[in-house]
């Protein structure tokens, strides 16, 4: 499966994990609190970072892949940064970034 993937800051994580659960009809697949969530929809890998000095810009775009190995990432020629990675890859790199394992919707720990 291939699912298109947008990265975007925000200014606060518990609203807008409220929000966008609501726009997509689902609850977030990974969350650590106060720092991050991801969804994974059929057709959508969404990942949301508090950094409420950027809230509403885009981070960065990409694809998540089920035949992708590893992780890799490059510039267009507007500067805008893609990624590729399988889902197991971005679940290892969650866990790298943030310290501990997440669960679905949930931060680590409950």
């Amino acid at each position: 499966m291939k699912r298109f993937h947008i990265a975007l800051a925000v200014r606060d994580l518990a609203e807008s994990i409220d929000d966008y659960s609501h726009r997509l009809h689902a609850r977030p697949s990974a969350v650590v609190a106060g720092k991050y969530a991801m969804w994974r929809t059929d057709l959508l890998n969404f990942s949301i970072n508090q950094m409420p000095e950027r809230a509403g810009q885009l981070r960065h775009i990409g694809f998540e892949d089920d035949l992708a190995e590893g992780f890799s990432s490059a510039t267009d020629v507007n500067g805008l940064v893609w990624e590729s990675f399988c889902a197991a890859e971005q679940d290892r790199k969650i866990v790298e970034t943030y310290g501990a394992p997440v669960g679905p919707g949930r931060p680590p720990g409950e």
